[in-house]
């Protein structure tokens, strides 16, 4: 049983110990959080922790495994939507995440930053979330009948990448306009259509 999907989830000590570590490693930063504070808060044994992760890597790499189901799952959710539409709301859900008084910036990019080497477990977790986002927008565009899609998939990942790190550092409000300016341009190569017909931010 895979223990890094919520399928695997091994019973109320895992949880405790998996929502603890998520809560802390996405406000205060993975390395800056030991599992000694991660046993104390999920008021667990040590020997429980180490029953259920080898190591504070394999649960980091949990933590970024469930990451990418969470928003796997909530793209599956888009699955009535057009193509157009879905990746118009998908930038539109991370608009308005970043504009969550506890937004942190993106939980892969932060723990990139801390994770460098590419052959690391918990880093190439991460390169296969982004590949799979690369994937989906690259479907969606195909979809949608875009002339280049692969190539404007990689454009849309550079947005994402920016939103993500733009509604941390400047004004949510700005930059999800912005953001809605560049994607329509990107997906609808220049048409005034904007993702406020798919319940965007608008001016």
């Amino acid at each position: 049983m895979d223990t890094h999907s919520p399928a695997g989830r091994r019973g109320p000590a895992w949880a405790r110990i998996f929502e603890t570590a998520t809560r802390l490693f996405y406000a205060e930063g993975v390395h800056a959080v030991g599992i000694d504070r991660i046993i104390a808060e999920a008021g667990v044994a040590k020997a429980t922790f180490y029953h259920h992760f080898r190591s504070k890597d394999d649960l980091v790499r949990a933590y970024i495994v469930e990451q990418s189901h969470q928003q796997r799952r909530l793209a599956e959710k888009f699955a009535a939507a057009t193509p157009r539409e879905a990746l118009l709301l998908a930038f539109q859900k991370m608009c308005e995440f970043g504009a969550e008084p506890t937004y942190r910036g993106c939980a892969f990019i932060n723990t990139a930053a801390e994770y460098p080497d590419p052959a690391h477990p918990v880093r190439q977790a991460i390169d296969e979330h982004r590949d799979w986002n690369r994937r989906l927008f690259r479907d969606l565009l195909a979809a949608d009948g875009h002339p280049d899609s692969a190539r404007t998939a990689e454009i849309l990942m550079l947005l994402k990448d920016g939103l993500a790190v733009g509604s941390d550092l400047d004004d949510p409000e700005s930059v999800g306009i912005a953001a809605r300016e560049a994607v329509t341009r990107v997906v609808d190569g220049g048409n005034d259509r904007s993702f406020a017909d798919a319940g965007g931010p608008r001016r």
